[in-house]
């Protein structure tokens, strides 16, 4: 990820990252109100917005895309094994796993995206390249598209949600550094905890044992022992600690962790979204966006299935089916769909023909040359399919759509100009989405779909 590449943006000098992620650093220290020196984005003319806010559900390991939204039934038992009898969905035209029938019946909330495609079958590299839609090979460490947009559609733009604008549920990928060179401002609250559990302990905000009421009892004896910030009177600076220090209470006793009981959805609701983990998170995260946060991820782990691959599939695919279809019926409604874009897809695919031998026993290995994505709403098209795969979904066929091509016209439907280039990053001139010429191959931003 640090090779230099001629094809590259300018340069940022190694004083400029560090300069930056200091001052973010003490922005944490100092709440949401605290901003580094104000300056413009460099950028085209603003583009019209039709997302406010972006679901990513992130399926950590990679899933197969014969097994989930590219079936190739005429393939053989070698290529689909049991799964060989992908159903219709509502969308003309349009085939999906059999393992999935009620997403196939939202599918005109949704499109496929047949031809993604990188080349890398590391998990690190192609990760970092989905999230953050740059090439690995440059020299700086790009943050991915969550902290990009918890910058410019949060904290540049005054966002004045309790919970931060980048929220990660349940936990950090940890195959890279998702805030980048941006600092750990900027880095996504991870909840951690088990949404299925009651309460959701959410970390830092939802303590298990511990009601609100022994939660407030602990803040009155706080006040009552601060001696020295009484003493200090009306300084700025013990103001503003104490300002902050009501806000983390208001996220613990208030509105901000009401958000995360997931409790007051009720019996029906939760059932609907399955009573599990994911189910669960998908849940948390409709909530979170109808609270206004701008940019959630669910870490989705589980998809690495080089042993065993189908047995995995039964399990996970009705579980993901679900889910997903509840949230996308759920959302439009709310009437939020059309606001908000939800993003299904791993790092790459899995190794279409299918390892028999032991230990594998039916395992899928990594496959980065075509996968597969789902996208909807904020102003995606639903019911449509884009690019192609080969005749056992081995090679790209149509439509080539890489990483930079998906989170360019993501950022364009939330009003970001995916030609525009970092605030206050060096000399102004670090691009927002990777530079495509010479190596660097692009397929364009997704017309088709918008």
């Amino acid at each position: 990820m640090n090779t230099p590449n001629d094809s590259s943006g300018p340069a940022i000098s190694r004083r400029d990252v560090l300069r930056y992620g200091a001052l973010a650093t003490a922005g944490v220290f100092l709440g949401k109100r605290s901003t580094l020196a104000a300056s413009p984005l460099i950028a085209a003319p603003p583009i019209p917005q039709k997302a406010k806010a972006v679901i990513q559900i992130w399926m950590w390991g990679g899933p197969p895309h014969l097994d989930t939204f590219d079936p190739k039934p005429d393939a053989g038992y070698d290529y689909c094994g049991p799964l060989n009898k992908p159903i219709k969905t509502n969308a003309d035209g349009m085939m999906i796993s059999q393992l999935m029938p009620q997403l196939a019946q939202q599918a005109d909330k949704y499109s496929i995206i047949r031809s993604m495609t990188h080349g890398s079958f590391a998990h690190e590299t192609a990760s970092y390249m989905v999230q953050t839609g740059h090439d690995s090979s440059d020299r700086l460490v790009y943050p991915s598209i969550g902290a990009v947009v918890s910058l410019l559609k949060g904290y540049d733009a005054g966002y004045k949600g309790l919970v931060p604008p980048y929220v990660v549920l349940t936990e950090l990928q940890g195959r890279f550094s998702e805030c980048g060179f941006l600092g750990p401002r900027y880095q996504p609250f991870a909840t951690g905890g088990d949404p299925v559990r009651q309460p959701f302990a959410v970390q830092g905000i939802v303590a298990e044992g511990i009601s609100s009421r022994r939660q407030a009892e602990r803040r009155n004896l706080l006040h009552k022992l601060d001696t020295f910030g009484a003493a200090m009177g009306d300084d700025p600076s013990i103001a503003e600690y104490n300002h902050c220090g009501d806000e983390a209470y208001d996220m613990i006793l208030g509105d901000g962790g009401k958000i995360f009981d997931l409790s007051l959805e009720g019996d029906p609701t939760r059932d609907w979204y399955g009573r599990n983990t994911f189910g669960q998170s998908c849940l948390a995260a409709r909530r979170l966006i109808e609270h206004g946060v701008r940019f959630v991820t669910i870490n989705y782990k589980g998809w690495d299935t080089h042993k065993e691959n189908f047995q995995t599939m039964n399990r996970k695919l009705p579980e993901m089916d679900k889910a997903v279809a509840a949230l996308l019926q759920d959302l439009s409604q709310r009437g939020l769909l059309d606001s908000t874009i939800v993003w299904c897809s791993g790092e790459f695919g899995r190794q279409p023909k299918v390892d028999w031998a032991a230990p594998w026993n039916g395992g899928r290995g990594h496959w980065g040359k075509v996968f597969s994505a789902l996208i909807a709403g904020g102003g995606f098209k639903g019911g449509h399919v884009l690019g192609a795969s080969d005749a056992k979904g081995e090679e790209l066929k149509d439509r080539p759509v890489y990483p930079w091509d998906l989170t360019g016209t993501i950022d364009q439907l939330l009003g970001i100009d995916p030609e525009g280039t970092f605030p206050r990053i060096g000399d102004g001139s670090i691009r927002l989405t990777q530079a495509v010429g010479g190596a660097i191959k692009s397929g364009g931003r997704l017309t088709e779909l918008v």
